[in-house]
């Protein structure tokens, strides 16, 4: 009997500190009201100096291995998918598998930016579908308060930290993954990044001075690109898996703007209702965003045996994702 490929298990890390709207009011020219009316975000975490993105992700991956029942010596390969990796090299990932004692795994990052999950998700599925390997740990984790410019009130009240985490492997026949779709488009790139720090532009103290070690972005450019997608590639991983708007129990979307949330639902036709959102308590978490929000609503009981889900993405590249899934509940 085949078996289908899916999530056994999820986990997610936030770090203690809260920064909300009103803290923000005290550092850059902005209002709660402001922030709350354009974005919905209402606060984010901030993680500790002390502390990097492999440390957030070892502890969302320990919960997700946990609900798996499973130890670190099961793990096969870890992907980690991130846009602020401790360091250049090694990879984050590696840097977890020895944190976690994954002894047996190999492992890689994944850049993507915020649509890193989605496109993490296809990987490990067609790693275990090809029988490559057998168990798989996919973790977004984010560190977006370290390549953020706190003197830039277009970007800075945005993006918070984070990570999550779930283990790939095999469910029964019919549940696991159904379809995922990915896409790019590097001609708007410029829309989206972080000008300084690779081979293109090294940090020198002129790059600095310039303030190029941030991120920059237009914000009206993403947002109408963020719209457009995610009506297309969900209606497109819908018709390939043979799915309708109404009978998606659950969507969980990438958490950057509310009313991006807002449109695309209305225009999927879907009950706000059967929509996880978590942005006003975490902001924009990157390739963090969707496995944080999809361990919340498996934890939270809104997730159950069955139940037909639509996770999509977007973010710099500019990148593109979504996937369904039929759920695999113990």
């Amino acid at each position: 009997m085949s078996k289908g490929i899916g999530i056994v298990g999820t986990g997610s890390f936030l770090p203690e500190k809260i920064l909300s709207n009103f803290d923000l009011e005290k550092i850059v020219d902005t209002s709660d009201e402001w922030i709350t009316t354009r974005t919905g975000i209402k606060e984010r975490r901030i993680l500790e100096k002390d502390k990097a993105s492999s440390d957030m992700a070892v502890e969302a991956s320990k919960k997700a291995l946990e609900q798996s029942n499973l130890t670190p010596l099961d793990i096969d390969l870890i992907i980690v998918a991130t846009m602020t990796p401790d360091m250049t090299t090694p990879s984050t990932a590696c840097i977890v598998q020895e944190k976690l004692g994954c002894r047996n795994a190999a492992a890689f990052d994944l850049s993507a930016a915020c649509s890193g999950f989605i496109y993490g998700l296809s990987v490990a599925y067609s790693f275990v579908k090809s029988g490559v390997y057998k168990r798989i740990l996919l973790i977004g984790t984010e560190s977006m308060s370290r390549i953020l410019d706190w003197e830039d009130r277009s970007t800075c009240i945005l993006f918070g930290d984070g990570a999550g985490a779930v283990v790939i492997g095999e469910v029964p026949e019919g549940k696991g993954i159904l379809q995922t779709e990915l896409g790019s488009d590097g001609s708007g790139a410029e829309h989206l990044l972080v000008p300084a720090g690779g081979s293109k532009c090294p940090i020198t103290k002129e790059v600095l001075d310039e303030r190029l070690q941030y991120l920059k972005m237009e914000g009206s450019e993403v947002f109408k690109f963020a719209v457009r997608k995610i009506e297309e590639v969900s209606k497109s991983v819908l018709e390939k898996s043979e799915l309708r708007s109404e009978d998606i129990n659950y969507l969980i979307p990438h958490q950057a703007n509310t009313r991006i949330i807002d449109s695309a639902i209305k225009k999927l036709k879907i009950s706000s209702e059967k929509v996880y959102v978590n942005l006003s308590r975490y902001g924009n978490m990157s390739a963090a965003s969707i496995p944080v929000a999809l361990d919340e609503a498996v934890r939270e009981g809104k997730i159950n045996d069955g139940d037909n889900i639509l996770l999509v993405g977007f973010g710099g590249g500019l990148t593109w994702g979504a996937s369904t899934l039929k759920w695999h509940g113990k």
